[in-house]
């Protein structure tokens, strides 16, 4: 198998001087910056802390309004030893391909992909709720704007189509959200990242009786705009006790995938929106089949439960018309490719996180796909992102 693969799930490393370059004077003493302190990490109750210590770890912190957030291994695992995912790091102890463009596709040279796109990491976080849960709502917009300025110009932009431009939208307000699609797509944008379940950061849900996310779905819609949510960006950790180590948490995250398909199947959102696509970022799909099956179930042999009028097809028909899942390694997803549906699944790498196949992501792809025919393999590591993202109408590249 010749690989040309694209990832629909990397991540970028905001680089240090990402909002200090851009935001208005005034804001720059309190809007995201990068210090660097000494400190010592330890485990209390199955969780990291740091404390300042001189002898201890150099790291870098994101500082933003009363926000300081360390920098730490697990984001950027790359090409690091280390002596665990919570030890704080340096942007000098960083691989130069999680924060520079050029050297990001020199890896992905190496590891075999044509293309990629990025979520946020650190300082915004997977879908921006960083600057939904600041106080000063101008400062936000403006570092919304700023990150998704520099994704376009210095990022993206200049890739020839290798590196996808993916935007973050204010949160706190559904026309400023449309406006700053509008904006997006209008220089290249096929993508924002939204979160898997909203009422976890304290927004309306999909199901509000008021349509309050209508003005942003449509904008997604008049534009080809994937709606992409990135596991964990509700922000709302999977735990069975506070004891537990994180582990647990980490393999259990994929319930908060469930849960939104489930929301989203039962909306109404795609009788609204038929176009409308919508993607599990880093989900995993192998839980699919179990989810369609019984959405199906219920809805048939239950219908009191819900609004005929909203959904009236069958769950799996919305899946298979509006969504895509994603997937790092998922052998059992693969096995059940018919029951998860071939046009609906998307390869991705997950660098530069601890989960990244890099630099084996095309000997991973070649192992668990190889009981596939060629043209699903096509599909699942290139086609169907072309499709998600509309890619073809971007670069020529997406048309050979």
């Amino acid at each position: 198998m010749t690989a040309r693969i694209i990832s629909t799930d990397d991540h970028v490393v905001e680089p240090a001087n990402l909002w200090q370059d851009r935001l208005p004077k005034k804001y720059r003493d309190i809007g995201p910056r990068v210090v660097r302190e000494n400190i010592a990490m330890s485990w209390v109750g199955g969780r990291p802390t740091w404390t300042p210590d001189e002898s201890g770890q150099p790291t870098d912190f994101w500082l933003y309004e009363d926000l300081k957030k360390p920098i730490v291994a697990e984001g950027a695992s790359v090409g690091i030893e280390t002596d665990g995912a919570g030890q704080g790091i340096t942007f000098d102890m960083m691989r130069p391909g999680c924060f520079d463009p050029v050297e990001r596709i020199k890896d992905m040279e190496v590891n075999g992909i044509e293309a990629s796109m990025c979520f946020p990491n650190f300082m915004p976080r997977f879908c921006g709720q960083a600057f939904l849960e600041a106080k000063d709502r101008e400062l936000g917009l403006l570092c919304v704007q700023a990150y998704n300025d520099w994704i376009a110009d210095v990022w993206a932009g200049p890739s020839d189509g290798r590196l996808i431009h993916l935007s973050i939208i204010p949160l706190w307000d559904p026309h400023l959200a449309a406006r700053e699609v509008y904006r997006n797509a209008a220089r290249g944008g096929r993508a924002i990242t939204f979160s898997e379940l909203p009422t976890k950061l304290g927004l309306p849900s999909i199901h509000s009786v008021d349509n309050h996310w209508d003005p942003t779905l449509q904008a997604c819609v008049d534009t080809s705009t994937t709606l992409c949510m990135h596991i964990g960006s509700s922000s709302n950790r999977v735990e069975t006790s506070l004891d537990a180590p994180l582990i647990v948490g980490t393999i259990l995250n994929v319930t908060n995938v469930m849960a939104s398909m489930c929301d989203w199947l039962f909306s109404g959102v795609f009788e609204r929106f038929p176009t409308l696509k919508v993607a599990y970022s880093e989900g995993n799909i192998g839980w699919i089949p179990y989810i369609l099956e019984r959405a199906d179930r219920v809805w048939e042999e239950q219908p009191h439960l819900y609004d005929h009028k909203l959904v009236p097809r069958k769950p799996s028909d919305y899946y298979r018309q509006n969504m895509f899942g994603c997937y790092i390694s998922d052998q059992f997803g693969l096995d059940s490719v018919n029951a998860v549906g071939e046009d609906t699944i998307t390869f991705e790498t997950d660098y530069p996180h601890g989960d990244t196949t890099w630099p084996n992501s095309v000997q991973v792809a070649e192992k668990e796909l190889a009981h596939l025919s060629p043209e699903q393999r096509e599909k699942i590591l290139r086609g169907n992102a072309i499709r998600m993202l509309s890619l073809d109408t971007l670069h020529p590249r997406f048309t050979r």
